[in-house]
Order: C-alpha cells, then structure tokens, then sequence
C-alpha cells in the first residue's frame, strides 16, 4: 500500500505540472510567438530526456517519430500555446480535459476499440459540460481561443491513436524524446521564417521557458510514465484529472479569474464525463491492445 500511494505521488507530479504549465504560458511567455514558445519547449526536452535514454531510433521508428513529433509535439504545443494566451487558464485546461473521451471515438474507426455504453456516456456529459463551461456570455472566453484548444484536443488524440497502433515495443521514455526532438527541430526554422528574430528573454521569461521545459515537459512526461510502469492504467487515468482541476485553481486563486456557477457545473460535468467514460480492466483483459500484437499497449498521456 505505500509502494502505491508513494507511486501515485509520483505520477500526480505530471498532471499538476501540465495544468500549471497554462498559466505561466498566459502570464509570463511573449503572446506573440507562439512558434518559438512551442520550440523552446519541445527541443529542450526532448534533448534532457535523450541524454538520459542515450537511445536513438531504429528502422521505422524515424519517420515514426518524425510523424508524431509534428503531430503530438510541434502542432499541439503551438494551439496549446496559443490557446493559453487566448483563454482564462480554468477555461483552457477544462476544454484539454475532454481529450480522453474524443481519443476513445478515434480509435473505434482507426484500431477498432469499439467503446462501450459507459464511454458513449462520458463523451455526452463531457460535452454538456464544456457547452455549459464555456456559453455563458462571460468575458474572456475567446473564440479562437476556443477553437485552438480544441484543435490541440483533436490533434493530439490523433497522435495518441497513431502511436497505439504503431507501437512496436519501444521504450517509452526513449519513443517520447524521439518525438519531442522531432517536434523542436521542425518548429525552429519555421519560427525562423514567420516570427523572425529569436524573442528576448529576460529574467522572467527565460524563468517561465525554463519552468515549462524542465518541469512542465520533460520531468513531467518522466513522471508520468513512471506511473505508467507501477500502477493500473484507470488509477493513472484518475490522478490525471488534477490536469483541469491545476488550472481551474491557479486561475481563481492565483490568476483572480472569478468562475461562474455555470461554470462551475460544467467543470464538474466535464471532470465526471472522464470519471464516467475512463478505461476500465477487469482482470487485465480491458487493457487496449493493437491489432495484429499479443500485448497490451501502454497508453501515452495527451500531451499538456
């Protein structure tokens, strides 16, 4: 029992550390380069944990890791990027919560996990919630900052599908620095082209890159697969809703950001629809498996 709960704590880090990572992005990184903000993040990252792997990839698993570097990393962190300077942070990590429930609908068609009536479920109360979450006429709530999040919601539940179905044994910290070195790399030159110059960074803000790559990313991504390795896929499942609940904390208690009781009530639509619709096992047999592969998978986080 204290193996679990110590492994728990663990693995509690990452979701903490994605839902703080909103509002340092809205409060303390340039709003106006989102391209570099996403590469400083990525790069970084991915460099620390492929010193720490020392493994590169074999065969397939370069244009693999180059596909759902641009997917999970590249593309994601530019909307959540974005998305966390368009939105109240409570409203951007709620919209991120319903991820889960979206990456069950996208693997029916794409590794055919038909999901169950209690998913079907969660994914209608999830909905309501962000509806209700976010059309209340309050300000603040953009939306194309709306439709960012989303996007990043989308994006990276495709990217999710796809490294499922690719899976081929690799190590999950190594498959992790692979994609976010991906990521960085296609994003510099871009961010070189479109924003021009590198931003300035003074103290505050080269703080704020080094909180978000260190902690945010790369410890967090660590941490999250740990308890991955020691701990039922449902129990992490459930410590990952601290991700929402993070951020609709910083932002009324540290950020001042005054929810509504709608909100409110879509916020606890939201966080039961992922309670409702989470994966279940019974006995080891829930657990996902790739079609064609007599092993279960282990499921990578969304991204924050």
């Amino acid at each position: 029992m204290e193996a679990n709960l110590r492994w728990v704590a663990v693995t509690a880090f990452a979701p903490v550390a994605w839902g703080t990572n909103y509002f340092v992005t809205h409060e303390y990184l340039p709003a106006d380069r989102p391209l570099y903000g996403a590469a400083l993040r990525a790069l970084p990252a991915g460099l620390v944990l492929l010193a720490l792997c020392r493994r590169l990839p074999r065969g397939a698993w370069w244009w693999r890791s180059a596909v759902l570097g641009l997917l999970n990393m590249s593309v994601f962190f530019v909307l959540v990027y974005t998305a966390s300077q368009l939105l109240p942070t409570s409203v951007a990590s709620t919209v991120m919560a319903v991820a889960p429930l979206t990456m069950m609908l996208i693997a029916w068609p794409l590794v055919s996990e038909r999901p169950r009536a209690a998913h079907l479920a969660g994914a209608v109360v999830g909905l309501a919630g962000v509806c209700l979450l976010l059309l209340t006429g309050v300000d603040g709530v953009s939306v194309p900052g709306v439709l960012a999040s989303a996007a990043a919601m989308l994006v990276s539940s495709f990217g999710y599908i796809l490294a499922k179905r690719w899976n081929a044994g690799a190590d999950v910290l190594a498959s992790t620095a692979w994609q976010l070195t991906a990521g960085g790399v296609f994003l510099l030159p871009v961010a070189a082209v479109v924003e021009g110059a590198p931003p300035a960074l003074p103290g505050p803000t080269l703080l704020a890159f080094g909180y978000v790559t260190l902690i945010a990313t790369a410890l967090a991504f660590a941490a999250w697969f740990t308890g991955l390795r020691h701990l039922p896929t449902g129990t992490v499942g459930l410590v990952g809703l601290l991700n929402p609940v993070t951020g609709v904390l910083l932002g009324t208690v540290v950020a001042g950001e005054v929810l509504t009781v709608q909100q409110l009530g879509g916020l606890v639509l939201v966080l039961a629809g992922v309670v409702l619709g989470r994966p279940r096992r019974a006995g080891g047999r829930g657990a996902a498996r790739v079609p064609g592969r007599g092993r279960p998978t282990v499921p990578t986080p969304p991204g924050r």
